[in-house]
């Protein structure tokens, strides 16, 4: 379905590109022809990352330490960035999530996960934003959010609210910046585990096995279904779509939303019983 060139000379910037999502869409689309520049806040990692990829693809992933929660550490980066050559797509993957009743929240812990998810992509966004417009030149963005950017979500409070805001963002910006020449869209995963973040936010096997069976395909989703996403949508032929937001999580919060996705754990013989109850 992707042809071998399909990114080729597109320059993608990752944050968050060291680990996780935001390393298999860059191996995704550095098969795809692609320049890569990867940032995040652990430089032994970044490095690590950028070797693995030279060893496949030589010469195509540059990296640099950098805290998006620093407006200024962003700027220093994308001087350093732009010094060789202007990127073409900006990726909003970094994120902070962790589990906790509300209550015991502290401000500093609230804003350790929306300086992250919130400011950070809108820092990152708004950075490479006024180069592209400055220079006319035609770009996207593509941020991660999460299902729970709409529906709220109890226990990951700050991450939905800093979710629910990048989304704002996106749909807002890619109005205003439309005209321009830049496409803004995201992308809602559901479960995609990762190492390190399943832990955190999955703690025993007993919720894990709840998980998949609020999902109607019955199991996680694969790293690779989501780089492709990842690169369709930054690619020419999603050229129309702009402000929209593509939830891949086989079902799970459909499911959830509906008021009586619950009866599933009914009998055959209740499900006999409850259509002898028809009636006003």
């Amino acid at each position: 379905m992707f042809q071998a060139d399909l990114l080729k000379d597109e320059r993608v910037l990752i944050t968050g590109g060291g680990t996780g999502l935001g390393k298999s869409m860059g191996r995704r689309m550095l098969e795809l022809g692609a320049e890569l520049v990867i940032c995040g806040r652990r430089e032994a990692v970044l490095d690590e990352t950028a070797a693995e990829f030279d060893a496949d693809f030589p010469g195509r992933t540059a990296w640099h330490r950098c805290d998006i929660r620093d407006p200024d550490a962003i700027e220093a980066m994308l001087e350093a960035v732009w010094a060789d050559r202007p990127l073409d797509t900006l990726i909003n993957n970094a994120a902070g999530n962790f589990l906790a009743r509300t209550e015991t929240l502290s401000p500093r812990a609230l804003d350790a996960v929306l300086g992250i998810v919130l400011h950070g992509s809108a820092y990152m966004t708004l950075a490479c934003g006024k180069r592209w417009i400055a220079a006319g030149r035609a770009a996207t963005v593509l941020s991660i959010v999460a299902t729970y950017a709409w529906s709220g979500s109890a226990y990951v409070v700050p991450s939905a609210m800093a979710k629910a805001g990048v989304l704002a963002m996106t749909r807002s910006l890619a109005v205003e910046w439309g005209p321009k020449g830049i496409r803004l869209n995201a992308i809602a995963p559901g479960p995609f585990p990762t190492k390190g973040a399943w832990d955190r936010l999955v703690p025993n096997k007993e919720i894990e096995a709840a998980w998949l069976g609020r999902i109607p395909l019955g199991r996680v989703g694969e790293h690779r279904e989501l780089a492709d996403l990842a690169v369709y949508l930054i690619s020419e032929g999603a050229g129309y779509v702009n402000g929209e937001v593509v939830t891949i999580d086989g079902g799970e919060w459909l499911k959830g939303a509906g008021t009586f996705s619950l009866m599933e754990a009914l009998s055959d013989a209740e499900w006999q019983a409850m259509r002898g109850r028809k009636g006003g």
